[in-house]
């Protein structure tokens, strides 16, 4: 298939290499063109507008917004509401809040434009890995994609199935699921980001703790002087919390014992609060996923041992560099 990707930062110069590398056509745009020319290195097709972009596809028109929640993606859709064509498709794959999705999906389907959602998880060791991606549209549209849908996910792999599921579906178990209507994408992966802070902040903490153990206001003879390293590493051999985000913890552990390169400054998509705000809506108490954003913002007031080690996960899923200015 040919597709227009536009937004070529980490993730999105990321996807479009994994498509490329599966064998489907994509044309690049970005407003820095330096990004655009990596990408033709690569074998894209480089766009040099959005009107350009539309002109190398070919009906029905596929446009990948990899952008900035907000301003970015809500003007891109608007200019692609006058550029693309009834039958075209215009695919939201950032971190956009659901709500949003629900709105440009009406506003889109007044010129016959087909819009989706896709939650996409897996930040910059996406292109090996895969991408975890959660859709929501119509299902006509969704099946068409398919074979996008199908090139960036990871697959099955080697992780064991799950015994005892029965399901007619097996997309899920490769790595992607049709999550609902326009929105339900994005609203499964907020709350998986919601997930994602308080995972990440118990980790945090727990590191703090085994760290403050040497403090010398302990009794000696309670004082531990802990090896956080290798902790980090038996942890992730056979432990019940063994995870990809341990191994993020172990990674950044090994290359910096005391996380010096890091500020301890944590920043928020904005997805934790959305998430933290339909439990609100719902009535459902979330008071993990509620403490782990409120920490995140005590952070940027004062900084601890657990800041810099949540910092050091984000910089190892994500590439987001939070280091002391």
């Amino acid at each position: 298939m040919r597709i227009a990707v536009i937004g070529l930062g980490r993730m999105g110069a990321n996807i479009s290499r994994r498509l490329m590398r599966a064998g489907h056509e994509v044309v690049a745009f970005d407003r820095n063109p330096d990004s655009i020319r990596q990408l033709e290195a690569d074998g894209a097709n480089g766009a040099a507008s959005l009107e350009d972009a539309a002109s190398k596809l070919h009906a029905p028109r596929i446009f990948w917004l990899m952008l900035p929640a907000g301003a970015p993606t809500e003007e891109t859709v608007t200019a692609l509401c006058s550029i693309a064509g009834p039958g075209d498709v215009v695919i939201d794959g950032g971190n956009t809040f659901f709500k949003d999705d629900v709105r440009r999906s009406k506003e889109c389907a007044e010129h016959g434009i087909h819009y989706v959602d896709v939650g996409t998880s897996g930040g910059v060791w996406g292109l090996e890995r895969g991408y975890c991606l959660m859709i929501g549209g119509d299902n006509p549209t969704v099946d068409m994609l398919d074979p996008i849908f199908d090139a960036l996910a990871p697959g099955i792999g080697t992780i064991s199935r799950t015994p005892d599921r029965t399901a007619s579906d097996d997309r899920a178990e490769r790595g992607y699921i049709h999550a609902g209507s326009a929105g339900a994408g994005h609203f499964v992966k907020m709350v998986h980001n919601g997930i994602e802070y308080g995972l990440m902040q118990a980790y945090a903490e727990g590191f703090d703790i085994l760290k403050g153990r040497a403090n010398a206001r302990l009794p000696e003879a309670e004082r531990f002087d802990l090896n956080l390293p290798d902790i980090a590493e038996v942890w992730r051999r056979g432990s019940v919390i063994s995870s990809w985000l341990l191994d993020l913890c172990a990674l950044g552990l090994a290359r910096d014992h005391d996380l010096e390169g890091f500020s301890g400054t944590v920043a928020d998509s904005g997805e934790g609060q959305w998430t933290v705000d339909a439990a609100m809506e719902e009535a459902v108490p979330a008071n993990v996923l509620t403490t782990a954003l409120f920490a995140r913002y005590r952070s940027r007031m004062d900084h601890s041992f657990a800041d810099k080690l949540l910092s050091a996960m984000r910089f190892g899923f994500g590439g987001h560099v939070e280091v002391p200015q």
